[in-house]
């Protein structure tokens, strides 16, 4: 059995704000294709976490490689590259409310990628299946619910 090399690494990461000592040492690896759910109550730490995937945040200490790049200290023009591969929901307010659900999925195909119209349908349409929203495409933002 081959060993698979994970796509995202964490090796002991901090997260302070001023005083307040979010992330304290956390490592993990998390692998393609695998599913990952962080639980915590609120102010634990989870979207902190999530944001270092993506380059928005920079860690206080640690490392955080993600292809085996370490993006800890990437300018913002070297993440841009991370930034296409990961996607990341915000918890409010983060979707085009004056879009449907699809063109709110497209934009950024649509911005960052050649990708012709039909492939970027088709990837909608997946998307949509994997959390299970299929057939919600054309849908306003304030129609779904939680």
């Amino acid at each position: 059995m081959s060993k698979k090399t994970p796509l995202i690494v964490v090796r002991d990461l901090h997260q302070r704000f001023g005083k307040h000592h979010v992330l304290k040492g956390v490592t993990c690896n998390i692998y393609e294709g695998e599913t990952v759910v962080l639980l915590g109550g609120s102010g634990g730490g989870k979207s902190v976490l999530v944001k270092h995937f993506l380059g928005l945040l920079s860690p206080y200490s640690g490392d955080v490689i993600v292809e085996g790049e370490n993006i800890s200290k990437m300018s913002e023009r070297q993440l841009g590259k991370v930034r296409r591969m990961i996607g990341m929901m915000f918890q409010n307010g983060a979707l085009f409310d004056y879009m449907s659900v699809g063109q709110n999925i497209a934009f950024p195909l649509r911005q960052n990628t050649k990708a012709k119209e039909k492939e970027i349908e088709e990837r909608v349409t997946k998307c949509l299946e994997i959390v299970k929203l299929d057939g919600q495409i054309d849908k306003m933002p304030a129609d779904l619910s939680g």
